[in-house]
């Protein structure tokens, strides 16, 4: 079976003591706080109590730290990681790792283990034209993780791609025929974010070097200061209480996706990239009308709704399993420890 997540590694074998984190949402009924609105972005928290134990470090701040590679193994949808420290990590899907052969999409959310040997990992590209070193990067690593998938459609697709433990029954070519049709829909998705970002802004976003590079065009001059207006207004809001456990989108008066994650500390790590993602979003679907934020009760419904239906579980391997959700009008993913704990739960409308 061709690995395409994370090679199966003993949890005993690693001897990693997992906390079980609260009750899910999906039991409860989830406490939402907001709306906080600049232009056609509203945001709303979810509040809740925190799980125990240390929080992982980021992607970004592994790979700074130069405890965590990311490797190029020559594959458009598979790459390799690798956690040389002493800390888990948390990997979350849609992070964009730039530099190897092409910028690449990480599919799952899991958390690495400490010497965790090298380990699979599914990847789309999101870099369509290149496919050899950009200027003095590395070509076989990846340098870092600063930005996250800006485009809703992509997550989904990501979402409802069934993982290699899944789908080993299935034959060779089934399988490779479904990645590529995916990463075709990946690539589409980063063409008409691409192509919405430079008609709002009025300047084209693609990078002369590389004009595929979704990652290149996040870097645009113009579109960073764009982002800076809606962060500098509604970034300090998720930082003033210590219950927020994740927050919730509405763009152009619909509530389109949300993240949540067991613990504040996790939450308040990855929201300034999360925020950016969705910032970049609201800019490309901008069209000038003005329309009411939904209530707060809206964004309660939408956690719930999208929660609720039968769950199809995967074994992606020892280390991590995903449920998925899928309701009428939204996508629900629970990425969760080998041991059952969940670790990141997604919201996508569709």
């Amino acid at each position: 079976m061709q690995i395409v997540a994370i090679t199966a590694i003993s949890l005993a074998t690693l001897g990693i003591a997992l906390a079980l984190p609260r009750a899910s949402l999906a039991d409860s009924e989830p406490v939402i706080s907001g709306p906080h609105v600049h232009d056609n972005l509203a945001v709303y928290f979810v509040h809740g109590e925190s799980a125990p134990g240390p929080v992982p470090l980021t992607l970004q701040e592994a790979l700074g730290k130069g405890s965590v590679r990311v490797i190029e193994t020559g594959e458009v949808n598979e790459l390799k990681v690798e956690n040389t420290g002493d800390e888990d990590v948390f990997i979350q899907a849609g992070d964009i790792v730039k530099g190897g052969k092409q910028d690449r999409v990480l599919t799952l959310s899991f958390v690495l283990p400490p010497k965790s040997g090298e380990i699979g990992l599914a990847a789309f590209c999101v870099e369509q034209g290149r496919w050899s070193a950009r200027g003095i990067e590395d070509v076989k690593a990846f340098a870092s993780a600063r930005e996250a998938m800006p485009s809703r459609k992509a997550k989904l697709v990501m979402a409802r791609r069934p993982t290699a433990a899944a789908t080993e029954e299935s034959a060779d070519d089934a399988r490779a025929a479904d990645t590529y049709a995916s990463q075709r829909e990946v690539w589409a998705s980063v063409a008409s974010t691409q192509e919405k970002l430079s008609g709002r802004l009025n300047e084209t976003v693609t990078a002369s070097v590389s004009e595929s590079s979704l990652q290149l065009s996040l870097e645009n001059e113009k579109l960073q200061k764009e982002r800076a207006r809606y962060v500098d207004a509604l970034q300090k809001a998720g930082e003033t209480s210590g219950d927020i456990v994740g927050y919730v989108l509405a763009i152009n008066g619909r509530v389109v996706s949300a993240d949540v994650y067991p613990s504040n500390g996790l939450f308040r790590k990855m929201w300034d990239k999360q925020l950016a993602a969705g910032v970049t979003e609201a800019i490309g679907e901008a069209d000038g009308k003005t329309v009411s934020a939904p209530g707060k009760d809206a964004a309660a419904a939408f956690l719930t709704t999208a929660s609720s239906p039968q769950a199809h579980e995967e074994v992606v391997n020892d280390l991590s399993r995903r449920a998925v959700r899928e309701a009428d009008e939204a996508v629900f993913v629970e990425a969760k420890r080998g041991n059952g704990s969940w670790v990141h739960r997604n919201y996508l409308a569709k």
